[in-house]
């Protein structure tokens, strides 16, 4: 069986193990850094952060029959405030024309801008290799399990949902964008710079151009990846697009990667998530879905059946075992159909009389 729960300082040896398996600036390698993370989020997940610009949640997939932390994901309530921006470049295409020559070019062009309004953003969804491709899709476990998390605190987040995925890197985790183009201004390697990013953002904005850049002056193999993710990255691209989210024409300085936005309330797993009372046991079930609860062993989530009536919700006697829920306990559902879509499980059916007339006039 697998779990989604928060992360714990005892995770911090097979967290580090995972973090040297795949490059992701939300996985530092460095041991204190992965040791604040935690503790910020531990003091989120206990409701002690009252600032959202502190507030990180981090959770964690366990395989509970091997005890071995195989995932990881993150959801922040705030990324950017006034001081501390987000930065990001913005791309455009420019069109140019000779008269002369009765012909034109369309150049595309990048430039260093900055938010400080203040979005969500989710990011850090990682999984060991052995794991994907796996029959109970533990990818999509982690991603709903915090969409599932948002929409049960939904005044926790922000309205704006931000998603930022990874740039296609080299085999040895270099980036081609980096080093034909943001070493030409900051003498970093690309995972320096990253981790540096971490820190401070003062040195990007100091040393970085800030006029556009006409990626055309590039290489190929440069200026191909700006706004492309690898393949270990195309199906989050394909899950947070069947969400709702969609690109903006904002890319990461480092790697180039692409950065998706949707609206909170739109996503369908935000929305439709609920929590429910726990009446007791059942054998029999209405749905299928995640299913969460802070229980005995802090937060935890599964995929599970469960009986849904009215206020109250009935699990098999297993998930309440896993999940350390008690009776009346408070436990998030989301349901999913067979197609992995989330549904409203407070919508009302159609009657037949009404199925029958639409698409009639």
């Amino acid at each position: 069986m697998f779990i989604i729960r928060h992360a714990v300082n005892e995770d911090m040896p097979q967290l580090l193990k995972l973090s040297r398996l795949v490059h992701s600036f939300n996985l530092p390698q460095d041991k204190d850094s992965l040791a604040a993370k935690i503790d910020r989020s531990q003091r989120a997940f206990a409701g002690s952060v009252k600032d959202p610009k502190g507030r990180e949640f981090v959770f964690v997939l366990e395989d509970l029959d091997s005890k071995s932390v195989i995932g990881t994901s993150a959801v922040y309530s705030k990324i950017s405030w006034p001081g501390h921006p987000h930065l990001f470049f913005k791309v455009r295409k420019r069109e140019h024309y000779s008269r002369d020559l009765g012909t034109g070019q369309v150049h595309v062009t990048i430039q260093l801008d900055t938010d400080e309004t203040g979005p969500s953003e989710i990011g850090g969804l990682i999984l060991a290799p052995g794991y994907r491709g796996h029959p109970q899709k533990l990818g999509s476990l982690l991603s709903y399990a915090r969409f599932q998390f948002i929409g049960l605190h939904p005044t926790w987040f922000q309205t704006r949902i931000l998603a930022e995925l990874m740039g296609a890197l080299t085999p040895d985790s270099h980036s081609s964008l980096w080093d034909y183009l943001g070493r030409r201004f900051i003498n970093l390697s690309y995972t320096e710079a990253d981790t540096f990013n971490q820190r401070s953002k003062e040195f990007i904005l100091e040393l970085f151009p800030k006029v556009e850049i006409y990626i055309s002056l590039l290489p190929p193999e440069a200026r191909q990846l700006v706004g492309k993710v690898g393949a270990e990255t195309l199906p989050a691209l394909h899950m947070l697009e069947k969400l709702g989210f969609k690109a903006q024409d904002h890319v990461d300085p480092f790697d180039g990667g692409p950065y998706l936005q949707a609206s909170r309330d739109d996503i369908p797993i935000v929305r439709y998530s609920v929590s429910r009372s726990l009446a007791g046991a059942s054998t029999t079930a209405t749905h299928s879905g995640v299913v969460s609860c802070v229980g005995e062993f802090g937060f935890r989530a599964i995929r599970s059946d469960f009986m849904l009536t009215g206020d109250s919700v009935r699990l098999p006697s297993r998930t309440i075992a896993t999940l350390g829920a008690s009776t009346r306990a408070s436990i998030g559902l989301t349901a999913f159909d067979k197609g992995g879509n989330a549904i409203d499980m407070q919508a009302k059916p159609l009657s037949k009389a009404k199925r029958g007339s639409r698409g009639r006039g």
